[in-house]
C-alpha cells in the first residue's frame, strides 16, 4: 500500500497561516486534482472545513483525533493500492509512520509561523528525490516526489 502525503508548502515549511485558513496562495490545485482523481484522500476535519468546494471524483476520508490511522489504512488497503494524505499538520503527523511517498510543492513564500507540515513532532525519516514535476500553468513551480522511509 502506497500512502502518499501531498501538500503545498511555503519555503519555510508551513502549509497554512492558521488552522482555519482557506488557502488561496497555492498554485498547484490542478496538479493535485490530476494526481488524486479516483483515489482516496485522507484529511483532518479542519482541512476539510477549509475547502471551498467538494473534492468530486475522490473518496474523501475525514479523520478525527479518535480515529486509528492503522485501521483507516487497513480498510483502504482492502480496496486500493494507494491513497493520499492531504493534511493538516496534525493529520500528517498521525499518519507519518504509514507514509511511503511525499509529493511536496514548495511555493516561494515565507510565513515565519503557522501550521507546519508535521505538527510538533520529531520526524526521524529519510527521503530520496525520485522525480520533479512542473506545476501546470506555471514556469517556476515544481512538485518534488520523494520516497519516504522511516528508520
Amino acid at each position: 500500500m502506497r500512502v502518499k502525503l501531498i501538500c503545498a508548502t511555503t519555503t519555510d515549511g508551513f502549509i497554512a497561516r492558521h488552522s482555519t485558513e482557506i488557502t488561496t496562495w497555492t498554485k498547484d490545485l490542478l496538479l493535485f486534482k490530476q494526481q488524486t482523481m479516483n483515489k482516496t484522500v485522507i484529511m483532518g476535519s479542519n482541512t476539510f472545513n477549509t475547502l471551498e468546494g467538494e473534492l468530486n471524483g475522490r473518496n474523501v476520508v475525514v479523520v478525527t483525533r479518535k480515529d486509528s490511522p492503522e485501521t483507516i489504512i487497513q480498510d483502504i488497503a482492502k480496496k486500493e493500492t494507494e491513497c493520499f494524505v492531504a493534511g493538516g499538520g496534525r493529520t500528517n503527523s498521525r499518519f507519518a509512520d504509514y507514509i511511503t511517498d511525499l509529493y511536496l510543492t514548495p511555493h516561494p513564500l515565507l510565513f515565519g509561523k503557522g501550521v507546519p507540515l508535521f505538527y510538533n513532532e520529531t520526524i526521524n525519516a529519510k527521503t530520496r528525490l525520485v522525480k520533479t514535476i512542473q506545476v501546470p500553468n506555471t514556469s517556476e513551480l515544481y512538485q518534488y516526489c520523494l520516497l519516504y522511509t522511516s528508520p
